[in-house]
């Protein structure tokens, strides 16, 4: 009994190991005589098994190069792929007769390759088929990420052989919402002094000492300053002295918030401000180029995988510098001041980043006096001039990408929608500069219309 359960263990055991090491098996076509053949397809480096309906005595491929046969007996021919490529295969009877020609196509071998692509990309929608000696990728992904993966993958199959028909599913629209804020402050400050001294007998002596803009006299440059004057006289003597202060203070903002929406791939740019005219001459004349100045952005986004954005933005904020000029055959042309950032980032949507720091600080002083008489205390500032002037500018971006999708045009709503043209009573009787607020009744754009926006003038998208 015991013998008997021992030899039936010993059959399962091999019947296991047989099960878990199959024999690779060819596949097998057949091939009838008298019928038209349908093309052989052989995937390269694997082999097929052709079998014949009658007895064959002679075998030949046109091109042993793309594949190779061998008989296997009077009616089985063992066909291996080689290379890629298109060959013929002759089958030939008893006394020459021909039995078939078949044409025999060596395609590259997807069954791994389609393997590991459910692998690295499980989910995704992806057709792969053979085309000459090369390989066609169709269907859809989710991400440009994930298209580039899988063009990757097949490249190292079928290398300069790959066809791409994938497309990309998903938003694929990028919208831009950049927020520019720049801040210029300047002081300056100015302290002047200056002494006359006249005698008149008989003729005139005028003369004078000191460092301001009216030496001999009393007149004033600060026309938003202040000035201090003391004028004693006695007989034909004059004595006129003059102290003149000037301080200045200005503080200038610039605001933009461009919207700009763009294809994943494709640039977009925005300006707001104007273009100066430049004259050129050359040897046809004169002609008339434009220089664009204000706030420029110019941004390419591409999105990578799902809801990430990468975003190569440049941005810049110029004007025209009226302080430095050019003149030349006659015309006076300005010079420009900009402020200019280029960068590549990577984020999530509705994501932001600030491009800060950009900062600049312009210090000047100048001090000029009457040599000896400037440096005596105390009186020594009635002979000396000093001028202070600070400028400074700082200069934020804040960029934050949205992936948008487009909507029905009945769901958008424009400033002008709510207000309408006053009457001639309200504008007349009643000072109305507008009429009463018309809203839409219906539709999405109704429900945007309900919403209170209170604030400043603008148009709030969200």
């Amino acid at each position: 009994m015991e013998f008997r359960t021992l030899i039936k263990a010993c059959l399962i055991g091999t019947a296991i190991a047989f099960a878990s090491f199959p024999m690779a098996q060819a596949d097998t076509l057949k091939i009838m005589s008298g019928t038209s053949q349908a093309p052989l397809n052989v995937p390269m480096n694997r082999a097929v098994v052709v079998e014949s309906d009658v007895p064959f005595s002679e075998l030949s491929i046109a091109n042993p190069g793309i594949a190779d046969v061998q008989t296997l007996s009077d009616k089985s021919i063992y066909v291996l792929g080689k290379l890629p490529g298109r060959t013929t295969m002759t089958i030939l009877g008893k006394g020459g007769t021909l039995i078939s020609n078949v044409d025999v196509q060596v395609t590259p071998d997807i069954a791994e390759f389609k393997e590991r692509l459910k692998q690295i990309l499980p989910g995704e929608n992806i057709d792969v088929r053979t085309a000459n000696d090369g390989i066609v990728l169709s269907g859809t992904v989710s991400s440009a990420q994930k298209l580039d993966r899988a063009l990757d993958l097949a490249k190292r199959y079928a290398p300069d052989r790959v066809s791409n028909l994938l497309s990309v599913s998903g938003t694929q629209q990028v919208m831009l919402k950049v927020r520019f804020a720049e801040m210029q402050r300047s002081v300056a400050k100015s302290l002047d002094s200056s002494i006359g001294l006249g005698v008149t007998n008989r003729g005139s002596f005028t003369g004078g000492i000191g460092n301001g803009p009216s030496v001999g006299g009393a007149g004033s440059r600060a026309q938003n300053g202040g000035g201090l004057g003391f004028s004693l006289g006695r007989g034909t003597f004059q004595m006129n002295l003059l102290l003149e202060a000037l301080e200045s203070k200005g503080v200038v903002r610039t605001l933009a918030e461009p919207n700009l929406t763009a294809l994943s791939g494709q640039t977009a740019d925005f300006l707001a401000g104007g273009e100066y005219p430049i004259p050129v001459v050359d040897d046809k004349g004169t002609t008339i180029q434009y220089k664009p100045f204000g706030v420029e952005l110019m941004f390419t986004p591409r999105v990578v995988d799902g809801n990430i954005i990468n975003l190569e933005i440049g941005a810049s904020v110029s004007s025209i510098d009226t302080a430095t000029s050019v003149t030349q055959n006659g015309f006076n042309v300005n010079a420009f001041k900009k402020r200019a950032t280029s960068t590549t980032v990577e984020m999530r949507d509705g994501e932001s980043f600030a491009i800060a720091g950009l900062l600049q600080d312009d210090f000047t002083d100048a001090s000029s006096q009457i040599p000896w008489l400037g440096d005596v205390p105390v009186l020594g500032a009635l002979f000396r001039s000093a001028d202070f002037q600070r400028k400074q500018s700082e200069l934020v971006i804040i960029v934050t990408p949205h992936l948008v999708s487009p909507v029905r045009s009945d769901a958008l709503t424009l400033p002008t929608d709510r207000v309408k043209p006053p009457s001639e009573s309200d504008l007349f009787l009643y000072g109305k500069v507008q009429g009463g607020t018309r809203k839409p009744t219906k539709g999405a754009a109704a429900e945007v219309a309900k919403q209170d926006f209170s604030g400043s003038y603008g148009y709030v998208m969200e």
